[in-house]
């Protein structure tokens, strides 16, 4: 596959919130006048965090150091393998509002990319543009020297779009799974719980405020926003995670 610049940016507000997955149908009812199913409404969505040794970029972010700086390979794909297509996507959050520049390619080309000091991007050279995946991850690479491979992170997705024009998307989260160990894509999916498994993750992706209607719908059901990092939660777990949870989690494959 050849490597594709899909969208140079994407800029947003994204906000979570994390709700009781019994709610789901009542508050879907609820939202169903003001949105609908996206063009791919459902999806699994396998990511694989890329780090230094000993998750120097994590704990930055964590810190709100460093635009609090992410890179990840996305996948869309119920098996994924190393042929599959993916996504390199690199995060930041300066002052509230999200920043994702993109490019895709196949796993195993994204994967020797950021792991490597190799440019993918070669057959851009004669062009006059600045490729930000690239200019991002050359900064990354300064600060904090090698990055591989770290954290996979696993989850169902529905997504929605808002009826009439609007900007507004809703995406919920389930039955998320994470493990820092055996991080092959074709190892399947397995790993340890990020959340609760009675409970899944709303997120709103806005350009600008929050729109009313959803504010109030919000209010009727008493749900508030919540700061959760699936990353930062992930490392965390794995880094509090007693010897006996962690080998249960590892055999339970």
């Amino acid at each position: 596959m050849a490597i594709k610049i899909i969208q140079k940016q994407f800029e947003r507000i994204e906000t979570k919130y994390i709700i009781k997955k019994s709610l789901l149908p009542q508050l879907l009812a609820d939202l169903k006048s003001y949105i609908e199913e996206d063009t791919y409404a459902t999806s699994t969505i396998t990511n694989i965090y890329f780090d230094t040794e000993n998750f120097d970029l994590i704990q930055d972010s964590i810190a709100k150091q460093h635009a609090r700086e992410k890179v990840r390979m996305r996948i869309y794909d119920a098996n994924p393998q190393a042929t599959s297509k993916a996504f390199l996507e690199i995060k930041k959050k300066i002052d509230g509002i999200g920043y994702k520049n993109r490019l895709t390619a196949t796993a195993n080309t994204i994967a020797s990319y950021v792991s490597t000091s190799l440019s993918l991007l070669d057959e851009y050279q004669d062009l006059d543009i600045e490729e930000p995946v690239q200019s991002d991850l050359t900064t990354i690479r300064k600060r904090y020297g090698h990055i591989q491979p770290k954290m996979y992170i696993y989850y169902d997705r529905i997504s929605f779009r808002g009826k009439n024009g609007s900007d507004v998307r809703i995406t919920i989260d389930q039955n998320l799974l994470y493990r820092d160990w055996d991080l092959s894509l074709s190892a399947g999916k397995f790993g340890a719980a990020l959340l609760d498994p009675s409970k899944v993750i709303m997120e709103v992706k806005v350009p600008g405020e929050c729109p009313q209607w959803l504010t109030e719908i919000f209010k009727t059901y008493d749900i508030v926003q919540e700061s959760f990092s699936k990353y930062g939660t992930a490392y965390r777990l794995a880094n509090t995670l007693n010897k006996e949870e962690l080998t249960l989690a590892r055999n339970s494959i």
